[in-house]
């Protein structure tokens, strides 16, 4: 069975931080890390995201403008030399270059993967070198890429990642990500505009993709008999989470070789919700029913289509408005919902995004494990 760091890849609003809410209860045997390749993709001198592009004064004030992706990849390595295994949850997005950018392994992990020996004059392939471009707004590029990796990280780093996979229907998580980036809750997480690129979707599906052609995980799917060394192709569903957690977290406990507990689905202790709460500190604003949780436990009906469904009030169940359904909504009384919530043409770009997502969710759902 895989002893590799788990590395839970996602999109904004799967549930992820529910998920990972679980297995953080396992301090004992998991060094849980929480969407950490955000700090270089955002704010690092190697950035890849445009959001904070002009605003030097937020990357500054982060604490991440010197991140690098190697910077990351090293503190997984201090976390795994303990008799821990690393557990990762992180964006998929965060690993390649938005709009179909060209990819290029990041130049911080491609100076460690030659020893160090990047004092300008060194050369990978005779045209590149190691110390990285400058791209015009000062942000190093290496120029070196792998051929069809999607990735800034070499073939080799990703395959000592036991990659699992974590996705949601976008006609809830597109417009609970809009509602992050919009007053009042971007006046907390500092997300003030709302990036269709950052769906998350379409990266997935290339890295999952990428993978799979490379034997990073599968061909062997879950409860198939595996080869030596190999991992299965594990895709969870947000709404069979939410459905059947217990279940889920059972399967993927099995998949990914972690001791399964029952007692994980429970966090109610003082210590562990401040080690939560200081942990999810970074990403302000975006994870308060995670925080605000005791338990996950399974919806009281089965899962239907309404992707707003309304809160209960003084519930500690996690996500509570997530927790119950009402009747299945169409189309139209989607779009009526989000123009009420945010105006005419908020409703048109959250209906357009929420489209354009759906066949690459429904690709990865056709992976989903079954409960």
């Amino acid at each position: 069975m895989s002893t590799k760091p788990v590395f839970v890849a996602t999109h904004p609003r799967a549930c992820s931080t529910a998920f990972e809410r679980v297995f953080m209860t396992r301090r004992d045997s998991l060094v849980c890390e929480h969407e950490p390749f955000g700090d270089p993709f955002y704010y690092g001198p190697e950035r890849l995201g445009d959001r904070f592009e002009n605003d030097p004064e937020v990357r500054e004030n982060s604490g991440f403008s010197q991140t690098t992706y190697q910077d990351i990849l090293d503190r997984f390595e201090q976390d795994g030399t303990s008799d821990k295994r690393v557990f990762i949850k992180d964006m998929a997005y965060y690993l390649m270059p938005p709009e179909g950018r060209p990819p290029a392994i990041a130049p911080s992990v491609l100076k460690s993967k030659t020893n160090g020996l990047a004092n300008g004059d060194s050369h990978v392939n005779g045209d590149a070198h190691l110390n990285g471009d400058h791209a015009p707004n000062g942000v190093k590029r290496s120029g070196v890429s792998e051929p069809g990796n999607p990735t800034v990280l070499p073939l080799d780093t990703l395959k000592k990642f036991h990659f699992t996979f974590l996705i949601r229907h976008p006609r809830r998580a597109i417009p609970s990500y809009y509602r992050c980036c919009v007053p009042p809750q971007s006046e907390v997480t500092g997300f003030d505009h709302f990036m269709p690129n950052e769906a998350g979707y379409a990266e997935l599906v290339r890295l999952f993709d990428y993978l799979r052609e490379q034997k990073v995980v599968g061909p062997a799917m879950p409860g198939e008999p595996k080869g030596e060394g190999e991992v299965s192709v594990t895709v969870v569903d947000a709404d069979d989470l939410l459905d059947h957690p217990k279940e889920v977290i059972e399967a993927f406990c099995k998949e990914t070789g972690i001791d399964y507990n029952p007692d994980m689905l429970t966090w109610d202790d003082p210590d562990n919700q401040q080690y939560v709460c200081d942990v999810f500190a970074k990403w302000n604003g975006f994870h308060n029913d995670a925080i605000n949780s005791t338990k996950l436990t399974a919806r009281t009906t089965a899962h239907v289509s309404n992707p707003s469904p309304p809160r209960r009030r003084n519930q500690k169940f996690l996500a509570p408005d997530l927790e119950t359904k009402q009747k299945t909504v169409t189309e139209e009384s989607e779009n009526e919902e989000w123009r009420r919530k945010y105006g005419d043409e908020a409703a048109k770009v959250i209906r357009t995004t929420v489209d354009e997502n759906i066949p690459p969710y429904e690709y990865l759902k056709s992976f989903a494990m079954k409960f």
